[in-house]
């Protein structure tokens, strides 16, 4: 899957990898067909289905059998079994797992094993196994992409600091990072966008919690600065675009245009910022931080101070 691009599947053999590795999933039948494609993140569990309400199932979903569903199960006749085994393999369903170490009836593993669908058991609970598979298929099957820039939580609120390479990006969060907030990723931030709509930045690989600082190399954030300078992932809920200040350039001096950013055809909050001698950006990018803040509990600093100043402007008129 290219992380580049919208993920539109998951084989059932990148549930046996690393990733999923405290589940301890093993193959119980079907290992020929482990490029069966699930493509939505939520799983179900199939206890409708074997009491014969078949339209429950939907295509393309893990399929999750517990305790409950074998012990259901064990209480019809072995027509009725064989008759709902016969149905439910035959729906577009990529894999079972089956949890808590249970043994599954022998016919059904038999009709999974000639219809293709790979069955997988865990030793682990339902509930456990529900919440990391869920987890690992909504991070594997949404859509993504890589920014270069620089993200930080400041005050809860999501930062996404990007422009052109030598601007001052990494300086200037690691200022924020002294002034108490957050690093999420450096140079290279991954974005993912969930079915919630939220955009979530992260970094992956060697480089979460590092840092590289011209003239002094990589540094980890979190040994120099402690714990709470660093968070894993965060909610994108503004985007900064640093860039060197131009004279002549008309930038915003009212903060009365709201403009976005696009990232994965989301709309994402945006703001210019120039950067200059003598501007203190990581207080200005703190401030903007604060005033979204303000803008998402209903407060709108611009717009009301330009409500004022008509008011104003109308008094004085009438006056005359």
């Amino acid at each position: 899957m290219s992380l580049d691009s919208n993920a539109t599947f998951v084989s059932v053999g990148e549930l046996l990898g690393e990733e999923l590795s405290e589940l301890k999933l093993e193959v119980l039948s079907g290992e020929h067909h482990l490029d069966n494609r699930i493509t939505h993140p939520r799983v179900q569990k199939p206890g409708l289905a074997f009491a014969g309400y078949y339209p429950y199932i939907r295509g393309g979903r893990v399929q999750i059998i517990g305790e409950s569903e074998l012990a259901y199960l064990d209480t019809l006749t072995a027509e009725q079994r064989a008759e709902r085994f016969d149905h439910i393999t035959t729906l577009p369903i990529p894999v079972f797992v089956v949890t808590k170490g249970l043994t599954p009836f022998e016919n059904f593993l038999d009709l999974c094993r000639r219809r293709k669908v790979p069955v997988l058991s865990s030793t682990a609970l339902s509930s456990s196994v529900i919440k990391n598979i869920s987890f690992f298929l909504e991070d594997n099957l949404t859509p993504a992409t890589r920014v270069h820039g620089v993200m930080v939580d400041i005050y809860g609120i999501g930062v996404l600091l990007i422009g052109a390479s030598g601007v001052g990006k990494s300086e200037i969060a690691l200022d924020l990072i002294t002034r108490g907030h957050s690093l999420v990723a450096d140079d290279l931030v991954t974005i993912r966008c969930y079915h919630s709509g939220d955009l979530v930045g992260f970094s992956e690989g060697p480089l979460r919690h590092h840092m590289e600082l011209r003239g002094l190399g990589i540094i980890n954030v979190q040994d120099l600065f402690g714990l709470a300078a660093v968070r894993d992932r965060k909610t994108v809920h503004l985007v900064v675009e640093l860039e060197p200040w131009q004279e002549g350039r008309v930038y915003d001096r009212l903060g009365l245009d709201e403009t976005i950013y696009s990232i994965l055809d989301t709309p994402c909050p945006y703001i210019r910022m120039p950067v200059a001698s003598g501007r203190n950006v990581s207080i200005l990018i703190e401030i903007a931080a604060r005033n979204h803040v303000l803008k998402m509990q209903g407060h709108h600093s611009a717009r009301e101070f330009a409500r004022k100043l008509e008011v104003e402007l109308e008094r004085k008129r009438t006056k005359t």
